[in-house]
């Protein structure tokens, strides 16, 4: 058992989260990531409409007894989703926790607060993680460079981030991008970080809902393999190495315009990947922590095996390496 300040406050057992991930995170993992003992997010945009999204927080309570939550990214757009009806979704499903992320969630913090909910924003900044401290956020997730989906502009990697962060805030820390084993769990821990998110290592489970092809594809998949797409566009996004991805990377480097891509990065067609397992249909995340990914398992073999090994870790190998430190002469 690794106990923090993410596992007191949350009241979840282990450090370790499974974020919101777009046409991924649907009940049946949501509620495995739960009974494993972690914290998982529906993701409500997945979600075609509010009323379906209060359908499935209710699909998700028939899998699992514990806690789970919702995330809920607002992103500028000409025609934005109904967020107020999404949000009013969440409070009226009795959702305990939300993961917002995108744009400053301000508009939406005083609500969920009203309603006893928790909020953790996510990050991909110092700056921004001060700011939403001080906007009154219950936690930060905070997304490293190496993460899938978007980055940020900064391009600084967690092993700095994360410590960077750990210094300005006071508020429970979770790190994210590039966590898929003990070794990570623990790495985050030593750099003040109270817990991990993890994204694209809960893809390539049992329970995730998506093809076998491209839970195989992120097993078969190196730490290189994937692309920055939209860098000219400063919306920088992090995906899997295919044919469309370097299409879309090579015609943005000649000058062509948002415009000129739009139908190569539609989300229909990125859905498509999933549904049917043809990886090169459209575009779909993964982080550079595929590298890390070697097996399928469940979630309940996952989260028990990083916990079990991080353990291992801090009392063995750590404990070994300062007892074997020589006593200085009296």
């Amino acid at each position: 058992m690794i106990t923090t300040k993410f596992t007191e406050a949350f009241g979840i057992r282990h450090p370790i989260v499974q974020g919101g991930m777009q046409w991924v995170g649907r009940a049946p993992l949501v509620a495995a990531v739960a009974n494993a003992g972690a914290l998982g997010f529906i993701t409500a945009l997945t979600q075609p409409t509010p009323e379906d999204l209060v359908r499935e927080v209710a699909r998700c309570r028939e899998l699992t007894d514990q806690p789970f939550g919702v995330n809920l990214t607002i992103l500028p757009a000409i025609n934005p989703p109904p967020y107020a009806e999404y949000r009013e979704a969440i409070i009226s499903s009795g959702v305990p926790i939300v993961e917002t992320a995108g744009s400053n969630p301000v508009e939406h913090l005083q609500h969920f607060h009203a309603h006893g909910i928790k909020v953790i924003h996510k990050c991909t900044s110092v700056r921004h993680a001060v700011k939403a401290e001080s906007l009154g956020v219950d936690a930060v997730s905070i997304d490293g460079f190496e993460c899938a989906g978007h980055p940020g502009e900064d391009d600084i990697p967690g092993l700095v981030l994360i410590p960077a962060a750990a210094d300005r805030l006071t508020i429970p820390m979770i790190a994210s991008g590039g966590f898929a084993d003990a070794r990570g769990l623990v790495a985050a821990l030593a750099l003040g970080a109270d817990g991990i998110n993890m994204g694209t290592r809960f893809m390539a489970t049992v329970e995730s809902g998506i093809h076998q092809n491209v839970k195989d594809r992120l097993v078969e998949a190196g730490e290189r393999d994937t692309q920055l797409i939209f860098r000219q566009l400063r919306n920088t996004a992090r995906v899997a190495d295919n044919a469309v991805s370097r299409e879309v990377v090579a015609r943005l480097e000649a000058g062509a315009a948002f415009e000129d891509i739009r139908d190569l990065v539609a989300g229909t067609r990125g859905v498509k990947v999933y549904e049917t397992g043809d990886i090169d249909r459209g575009i779909w995340s993964a982080g550079m922590v595929q590298g890390l990914i070697r097996d399928i398992p469940t979630c309940e073999e996952l989260v028990s095996r990083i916990v079990g090994e991080a353990s291992e870790i801090i009392r063995g190998r750590l404990a070994d390496a300062v007892a074997a430190e020589p006593v200085a002469a009296l």
